[in-house]
């Protein structure tokens, strides 16, 4: 009995002496890629900052100069003369509403045409709901091409070939959406519950039809929230992308720019990060609005 006991003892001790061991060992593993992913990336920091050319130096004895640009763009107020000198720092204020107008406008088409575009494509670059490994490659590549080209690039392309004027920012901006819209939608779709697919398939539905009840249900709020968010994004890229002719009040920016009227800069700078505040916080309840309903409909 006693050898027994002994030996399970001895077997109990080894079970444990093997479970050290084998945490010792996975704990130094961990360390070890730890420490090389930290080397890798302190490497990867001086390589990018020499290549950036980042000199603390040369960065602060250029502040005086952003000082000096901050001062030249700030209106000259007086109290005594308030009125007047707001009236004339403002002067064109009605036709920069106008171009603002414009500018949100054109971030809202395009935004409407992208979400289409990409809600089109999203379900073909999703590599659980598409058999064809061809057509999920090319799906996959047209988005990455949509999204890697920078809309000003778009802008420049579409302004020599239509013109200047919003349509090339529609264009230039709609484009970019459907790559950068697509990715994220065909994220969404590969984490949807596949019970009401099975079962569209079981009840003798094609892929249309699973596509549209079982999966349109389940991704449309996720889909409703990124478009939001992209809205946001478009606003601002709309006030880029007028430097070089696409319209809107980036193209009143460019020209005041051209002409040194650098009080008139910094009252469109001031439009712009109003506007934008205003945007980014009613998309922001709009989407909380989103995901409250999502989850006050999803069963418990």
């Amino acid at each position: 009995m006693r050898t027994a006991a002994f030996n399970q003892s001895a077997a109990a001790e080894a079970r444990v002496e093997k479970v050290r061991t084998a945490f010792s060992d996975a704990r130094a593993h961990k360390r070890r890629l730890t420490a090389i992913g930290l080397a890798l990336f302190v490497v990867t920091f001086f390589v990018a900052a020499d290549i950036g050319n980042l000199d603390p130096v040369k960065i602060w004895n250029g502040l005086p100069k952003l000082h000096e640009f901050i001062v030249r763009i700030l209106p000259k107020l007086s109290w005594d003369t308030l009125a007047h000198d707001l009236n004339e720092w403002l002067f064109p204020f009605w036709f920069w509403m106008g171009l603002l107008v414009d500018t949100i406008l054109i971030a809202f088409l395009a935004s409407v045409l992208g979400t289409i575009g990409a809600g089109i494509l999203c379900f073909a670059a999703t590599r659980t709901l598409v058999e064809s490994t061809a057509v999920y490659f090319f799906v996959r590549r047209l988005m990455e091409v949509a999204r890697t080209v920078p809309e000003l690039v778009y802008a420049l392309i579409f302004v020599f070939c239509l013109g200047p004027g919003p349509l090339a920012g529609v264009l230039a901006i709609g484009i970019h959406t459907v790559g950068a819209l697509g990715k994220l939608f065909s994220e969404v779709n590969e984490n949807v519950d596949h019970g009401p697919l099975d079962g569209v398939r079981a009840a003798g539905g094609g892929w249309f039809q699973m596509i549209r009840l079982g999966v349109v249900p389940q991704v449309l709020p996720n889909f409703a929230s990124y478009a939001l968010l992209r809205f946001e994004i478009n606003v601002r890229a709309s006030s880029i992308i007028g430097f070089v002719g696409a319209g809107g009040l980036g193209q009143e920016i460019g020209t005041v720019i051209a002409f040194n009227e650098y009080e008139s800069l910094s009252a469109l700078f001031l439009i712009i990060l109003v506007t934008v505040s205003t945007i980014d916080v009613i998309c922001e309840r709009i989407r909380h609005a989103v995901i409250r309903f999502e989850e006050g409909a999803s069963p418990a």
